[in-house]
């Protein structure tokens, strides 16, 4: 890293709390209310980093959540700074126009925070709290960048909305509402039930997917993918409460904080290769967001281990898909999972029923995680189901390659119908997400199109925005059509959607030489993306490619743009 971080690793909150040289700043601690005197100096310093925000149903609660466990660190014996990281963003609000621009350009802002709190207040370990789909990353990664004690705890997921909807259910409204299949009135009703409560949409969508993963890498506690934010106080549908649960979850994160730093246990001391194989296990079995496959390979970027995309179908292959969640199964949500067993339900059942690689030995902040299967049965057969009767014997993501994807591109086989497997069409080109959602609700797709909206990648878009709106206006209106992108999906989208293609049109990539029309092949089974184009034309195509112009030249997302690489290595920076 550099001097400074190392400086930490080493001697911690004695940077600032030892020497007469430093009593400034404690004078500067006393008046902030860190320690009240000089002895205080003594005891360890633990920094809660907490990305509290109101602009985000799944932040909303962190204050009472981040009071809790300054609380608790303290009973521990610990002085206890209080930090919020900003930037952090609600990608519901922020999409479908410019805002979805910053949301994945997020991650990395938000780790530069953590790591300029950490370099410039030196803590002997810190906890980070989040939720939501880029905070939750940016705060792994940050733990295995810093690699001084750390513990991530979640402020958990949404309970699911009347007659069993969520966000997802409003997004899909607006296509019904295009194709003249509900009225406005009636999509308001909907819009004002689907998110009852705080915290994390209610779904397998990104947020909730990666704080599950970060139980199976070892870096969150037990229960923190699926214990719900909050709970009902008078039956569903009525008033909501935070739920005691996850009030506890928080306590007990804390106490896993202290037994880490008494036995100097570290982030990279757990996130191995093997640690990352499990957590995309696990995300083959309940059929996670695409999005889990950007942060794995940041997380994996993070803490210095090479990972490749082959690696991901090589897990896939061999890890049945046991437990599908809205958007995959619209009715079943987090909470359901959770009332299931949760994690430690899905991983007990494929370790020991399938090939899938889980290393029940394999280190964790707060044990070993064969400890996270310990007290869970059977599956309930329904919502986690056995491995003999998996919804499918192959894990519910997959990466696709082809000549218009060299590099690779990724779906999530858990939301395709099965005769959407084997797929070619005509191509319908968009060069933005706006341009496509304007053409999709004007009816410009139809059955049998593949959608191609490219120029969205990290570098083209920038930022790579999600494209929720587009793919749910196409199953809202019930077209049956593909659609390919550069660009990303939210963890709410079904259906034959294909993001990440690399390289990305910006970097020259096949995908910014497909014409209207020409005929796009997909098999999800042979893992296959082609243009039936012959190879010699593509790259002629490709060596008259104009040199591409950015569409945005000042500030962050300009920059941005500029050290961002590809999809296939986690869109991370170079540097």
């Amino acid at each position: 890293m550099n001097p400074g971080i190392e400086a930490v690793r080493k001697k911690g909150s004695r940077i600032v709390a030892e020497g007469v040289h430093m009593l400034p700043a404690a004078a500067l601690m006393i008046a902030e209310g860190a320690i009240r005197s000089m002895k205080d100096l003594r005891k360890p310093f633990v920094t809660i980093v907490n990305s509290y925000t109101t602009q985000i149903p799944g932040h909303a609660h962190l204050d009472k959540i981040g009071a809790v466990l300054k609380e608790e660190l303290e009973s521990l014996g610990f002085n206890v700074w209080y930090t919020n990281v900003g930037g952090a963003i609600c990608d519901g609000i922020a999409m479908g126009h410019f805002g979805m621009k910053y949301s994945l350009a997020s991650r990395e802002l938000i780790a530069d925070q953590v790591e300029t709190i950490v370099g410039a207040h030196p803590c002997d370990a810190w906890i980070g709290i989040g939720n939501c789909d880029k905070i939750v990353p940016a705060m792994l990664n940050s733990m295995v960048r810093l690699n001084i004690p750390s513990v991530y705890v979640s402020g958990g997921p949404m309970l699911a909305g009347r007659g069993n909807t969520d966000l997802i259910t409003v997004f899909e409204g607006v296509g019904r509402h295009s194709a003249g299949k509900i009225d406005t009135e009636e999509l308001e009703r909907l819009a004002e039930r689907a998110c009852p409560s705080c915290g994390s949409c209610s779904g397998m969508f990104t947020a909730n997917s990666m704080n599950c993963l970060a139980e199976a890498v070892g870096l969150a506690l037990p229960g923190n993918g699926t214990i719900p934010a909050a709970r009902w106080v008078n039956g569903a549908g009525g008033e909501t409460e935070l739920n005691p649960e996850r009030l506890d979850l928080v306590r007990r994160a804390a106490r896993a904080l202290k037994r880490c730093l008494d036995d100097g246990v570290r982030p990279l001391d757990v996130v191995t290769r093997q640690a990352l194989d499990n957590a995309f296990a696990l995300d083959m079995a309940m059929g996670g967001s695409t999005n889990t496959v950007l942060h794995g390979l940041a997380l994996a970027h993070s803490a210095g281990i090479e990972y490749n995309l082959d690696r991901l179908n090589e897990i896939s292959s061999r890890t049945p898909n046991i437990c599908k969640v809205s958007p995959s199964r619209p009715d079943v949500h987090i909470e359901d999972v959770h009332r299931a067993g949760g994690v430690g339900a899905i991983i007990r059942e494929i370790a020991a029923n399938s090939n899938a690689g889980i290393d029940l030995n394999a280190p964790t902040l707060w044990g070993k995680l064969g400890d996270i299967v310990e007290g869970k049965g059977e599956p309930d057969g329904d919502v986690i189901r056995p491995v003999a009767r998996a919804f499918s014997q192959e894990g519910g993501l997959a990466v696709l390659f082809g000549n218009l994807a060299p590099n690779g591109a990724v779906v999530k086989v858990a939301g395709v119908a099965p005769e959407m497997m084997a797929y070619e069409g005509p191509a319908r080109i968009y060069e933005s997400q706006e341009d496509a959602l304007s053409g999709i609700l004007a009816g410009e797709v139809k059955d049998g199109d593949v959608v191609v909206i490219r120029y969205e990648g990290p570098r083209g878009g920038p930022g790579m925005q999600e494209m929720l709106s587009p793919t749910a206006a196409i199953v809202g209106a019930g077209v049956k059509a593909a659609l390919i992108t550069d660009g990303r999906f939210s963890g709410g989208t079904r259906g034959l959607c294909i993001g990440h293609v690399a390289p990305e049109a910006a970097a020259r990539g096949p995908i910014a030489v497909i014409r209207e029309g020409e005929t796009i092949a997909i098999d999800v089974k042979a893992r296959r993306l082609d243009l039936k184009v012959p190879g010699e034309e593509i790259e002629r195509r490709l060596a008259e490619l104009p040199p591409f112009e950015p569409k945005v030249k000042r500030g962050w997302l300009a920059r941005y743009l500029l050290h961002v690489t590809s999809a296939d290595t986690g869109a991370v920076f170079e540097i």
